[in-house]
């Protein structure tokens, strides 16, 4: 399935949308308070999609398993250092509430997203990223 996110920010305003597949969908990320860049770091966001990663897939594991969910909360913490170094120490921790199951059925569920959850696995390994530059668009003359 191909994802895509794209951020288009124009002085004081912000578009932001994401797709998986056929489902695109907008994000509300307001511009700083000057108006040029989001308020948001993409350092936040990366923990947010670990943390958005893994709460999907606590549902998706659960519902293979027949356990009931009633709620997850999941917090990512990490460091930033100088600019252009990678983040360091980074640490999660997940609270699962399945009322009827015993600790070692929400551990065990707990511990096997771990392993297979996608955005992690993506950031565990060196994965290439290369970048593109557009040429530029021919200027229109009348």
């Amino acid at each position: 399935m191909l994802v895509s996110a794209t951020l288009s920010n124009i002085h004081r305003e912000n578009e932001v949308t994401v797709s998986s597949g056929e489902s695109k969908k907008k994000i509300i990320i307001p511009s700083k308070p000057l108006g040029k860049g989001s308020s948001v770091t993409g350092g936040e966001l990366l923990f947010l999609a670990l943390a958005t990663c893994f709460c999907n897939d606590i549902y998706r594991e659960a519902a293979r398993r027949e356990m009931e969910i009633s709620a997850v909360e999941v917090i990512v913490r990490g460091e930033f250092g100088r600019e252009g170094e990678p983040a360091s120490n980074i640490m999660y921790e997940a609270k699962v509430q399945s009322p009827g199951s015993t600790y070692d059925e929400i551990a065990s569920l707990i511990r096997d997203v771990d392993r297979i959850a996608e955005v992690h696995n993506t950031l565990r390994q060196s994965t290439h990223i290369s970048l593109r530059i557009p040429e530029p668009a021919p200027t229109q003359i009348y």
